[in-house]
């Protein structure tokens, strides 16, 4: 069972993922918050297993407020909801913390697919979102030295989370099974010295950027 919080101010949005949440089998909605203060003063006491955060609330912004839940809760997964996909908001939510950037447009099912994803370990994200994490750092001068540990087959497993492919395209793609990529993303996670898809991305990134 996968336990959900969410923090979002629209109170037709939050009623709307929490009865889609409540409904789904393997999940359960623990609670809701309109604001980021409420979030930090009760999440702590009933923690969930992943929290949908939206980054524009009123007072505390949901940026603000990641590095306090880490702070009392370093497991717990957080993934930031927003209107619209911004550059800067998103390297600001991932420097924060967040494993995951997502748009409210989204359909209730591919939210659901997310919190699932984090869950598991990944770092879930549009394919255009995970471009400008490349892009962005592909501008920063950084070593290499981490990712040249990497074989081949890992570094092409890497490239696919890159771009922003889930887990099942990437093992379609190099003609093997869901649980050796599985295997494989926990030895990068291994070598690179990271804990997330994002971080793991991001070195990268920072890989590509040094050889250019």
């Amino acid at each position: 069972m996968i336990k959900v919080s969410i923090v979002e101010d629209d109170i037709k949005l939050r009623e709307t993922l929490v009865r889609y949440i409540t409904g789904q089998s393997g999940f359960r909605c623990v609670c809701a918050y309109p604001d980021a203060e409420s979030a930090l003063a009760d999440i702590p006491l009933n923690p969930p297993d992943v929290v949908l955060m939206d980054i524009n609330l009123p007072g505390m912004s949901g940026i603000e407020c990641v590095p306090r839940l880490h702070a009392a809760l370093p497991a717990l997964k957080i993934i930031m909801l927003t209107v619209f996909e911004d550059s800067d908001q998103v390297f600001k939510s991932l420097s924060a913390g967040a494993f995951g950037y997502l748009v409210k447009s989204n359909h209730p099912a591919k939210i659901l697919q997310a919190i699932r994803e984090v869950h598991d370990g990944g770092s879930p994200m549009s394919g255009q979102i995970a471009r400008m994490v490349v892009q962005s750092f592909e501008k920063r001068a950084a070593t290499h030295s981490e990712t040249d540990s990497l074989a081949p087959r890992e570094l092409e497993v890497l490239h696919g989370l890159s771009c922003g492919q889930p887990y099942k395209q990437i093992a379609s793609d190099l003609g093997i099974s869901l649980s050796t990529v599985r295997t494989y993303i926990q030895r990068i996670y291994e070598k690179l010295h990271v804990h997330s898809q994002t971080e793991a991305v991001m070195k990268y990134a920072r890989r590509r950027d040094d050889r250019l």
